[in-house]
């Protein structure tokens, strides 16, 4: 069985690591920091009111992890729940752990509206995320850093 809960200090080498493969594969278009992750770790056990982390277990041991970044939409006017990273280590995707957290969380955030980033020629990632009921948005994402 798999279980999810909120990321913890001692979670750290294993979480860092992670985001470390997760960020220097093709899923992302960047390719992070040491200090973005060090800073996004401890968001996430300082209980920041924009970042939640959490891990997944199977027997007590670490198999991915996931973060969750919150914000607001003023055209909707409800919060927004947006699924940054999904991160599973490679013996362990295709088992629906993914999909089944995506549905805790809604159960969690009720109210909220969900969004995530996915790249382009990831097909099978837009199929479960499809399925789930997420849909294509029509406009461009814009930012300045």
């Amino acid at each position: 069985m798999i279980n999810f809960r909120k990321i913890n200090n001692s979670d750290k080498s294993e979480v860092l690591s992670m985001m470390k493969t997760f960020y220097s594969s093709d899923a992302v278009s960047t390719n992070g920091s040491k200090e973005i992750f060090e800073n996004d770790f401890q968001n996430c056990i300082n209980n920041s009111p924009y970042l939640e982390g959490y891990v997944f277990l199977k027997d007590e041991m670490i198999i991915g992890y996931a973060m969750l970044a919150k914000s607001y939409s003023t055209e909707f006017g409800k919060p927004v729940i947006w699924f940054e990273d999904l991160y599973l280590k490679s013996d362990y995707r295709g088992l629906k752990i993914i999909p089944n957290f995506i549905e805790q969380i809604e159960n969690i955030y009720p109210k909220a509206i969900f969004k995530l980033e996915v790249e382009d020629y990831n097909k099978h990632a837009i199929h479960v995320y499809e399925k789930l009921g997420f849909k294509k948005l029509p406009y461009i994402e814009m930012q300045k850093l």
